[in-house]
């Protein structure tokens, strides 16, 4: 288990920082979890990204902190999300987390897969 802060490697927005603590306090979720950002194989694009509230490190997890955030990410996802920024909007073209992500060299129109 490595605990590396790579904050200049993957970056969090105001807004993604405020989603996520918001989240958290609404569903009564602990301090000590932390967000487990991932990627996996699926969409129509070829990868898919992965969010999900976690407690626990696991071997190979790196963890990025900002300012009362964390984010755990497997070593096989961060090889894919190096150089990402999480954003969050909540604009007219809908709700949600957006990765910004300069690896992904095509994405799907509805942007939640990608391709390298």
């Amino acid at each position: 288990m490595t605990e590396t802060n790579i904050k200049s490697e993957i970056t969090i927005t105001d807004k993604a920082r405020n989603e996520i603590l918001r989240i958290m306090l609404s569903n009564n979720i602990p301090d000590n979890y932390g967000l487990r950002v991932g990627v996996k194989g699926g969409g129509c694009s070829g990868l898919t990204y992965t969010l999900n509230f976690d407690e626990n490190l696991k071997d190979g997890d790196t963890v990025v902190e900002s300012e009362n955030v964390k984010l755990f990410v497997d070593g096989k996802s961060l090889f894919y999300l190096m150089g990402t920024q999480l954003d969050f909007s909540d604009g007219l073209n809908g709700k949600g987390f957006l990765f910004n992500n300069p690896n992904a060299t095509k994405t799907c129109g509805c942007g939640e897969s990608f391709g390298v």
